[in-house]
């Protein structure tokens, strides 16, 4: 029998896009919200309507309905960088947050709770924000049920904060002083990719604890920004790298040329310094034969 899946994030960038793939996989999808009444879910292809139920982990509110008759859960809550106020305090909110939904899901016999994360280092050479999504996934997986941690690094398609960010980089800037990071590699990896990724371990016999993912290309930062430059049809930014101006600076100058907000620039250029890679490669089936970078862009530029 095909399982039952609880998609917290359902209205966030990669929930989102999830939910399509999961009803295509003709999967009993419910999708968990903190005002249900606010989220418009597209209807499935054969008519029926996505359930949509109240809940909030922070507050530890509704999730014992939400995850009644679940075998998967999809765990795609994460706030920091949102709003206002310190990163130890989001920090704090996703620990309350991954603990109250873990154990309301082993509490509920769920089989099964997948999170996306980001790749690059666990110890201490990550930054706040990699450190956050690190330690949300060892909650999940130490209080609740078996459980997968797929990581990622930089998610190029439409409407991804990253990618919104680096083209946007390129097309306002003719020339930029970047911090040592513009050097830094890391491995881009397409939406489309991510999300079959995600869909394909809700029914995957044995669930991979870890599941690290990448594109086709490992690249840096300036080689990135010159390979978007010639597919938008622009001159490369002249690009000057100097040791002196730090991630929390030059967060600054990228907000004030990027629709990003300023909660989210922040933690993802600190994140920059750290080299993104896929260390150990996926089990077969996943993540197979994933988008080249131009590829990538090239579908993301067209609405992908």
């Amino acid at each position: 029998m095909s399982p039952t899946v609880l998609l917290t994030g359902a209205s966030g960038y990669v929930g989102s896009r999830l939910l399509p793939n999961l009803q295509a996989a003709d999967l009993e999808v419910r999708a968990m919200a903190r005002r249900p009444e606010s989220l418009t879910l597209p209807r499935q292809a054969n008519g029926a309507v996505t359930e949509v139920v109240a809940g909030d982990v922070v507050e530890n509110r509704g999730l014992d309905a939400a995850l009644e008759g679940i075998d998967v859960a999809y765990y795609m809550i994460h706030s920091m960088g949102r709003g206002s106020g310190p990163t130890s305090e989001f920090a704090a909110r996703d620990r309350i947050a991954a603990s109250n939904f873990a154990t309301a899901a082993k509490r509920a016999g769920v089989q099964r709770v997948i999170y996306l994360g980001g790749l690059g280092p666990t110890d201490g050479m990550a930054s706040e924000h990699l450190k956050s999504r690190h330690e949300v996934a060892d909650i999940l997986a130490d209080e609740g049920p078996a459980f997968s941690h797929v990581r990622a690094a930089m998610v190029i398609g439409n409407g991804s904060a990253s990618f919104e960010m680096l083209r946007a980089l390129v097309k306002r800037l003719p020339a930029m002083i970047c911090p040592k990071w513009v050097d830094t590699r890391s491995q881009p990896i397409a939406i489309s990719d991510v999300i079959s990724t995600l869909s394909a371990l809700a029914t995957r016999p044995q669930l991979p604890a870890d599941v690290q993912i990448g594109g086709a290309d490992i690249l840096t930062y300036r080689a990135m920004m010159k390979r978007v430059a010639a597919i938008l049809g622009r001159r490369p930014p002249l690009i000057v790298p100097v040791p002196v101006l730090t991630p929390r600076l030059s967060s600054y100058w990228v907000t004030l040329v990027t629709p990003v907000e300023h909660g989210l620039v922040q933690p993802l250029v600190k994140g920059l310094a750290t080299e993104m890679i896929v260390e150990s490669p996926p089990p077969a089936g996943l993540n197979d034969n994933p988008l080249g970078f131009e590829a990538a862009v090239r579908a993301a530029l067209a609405g992908g």
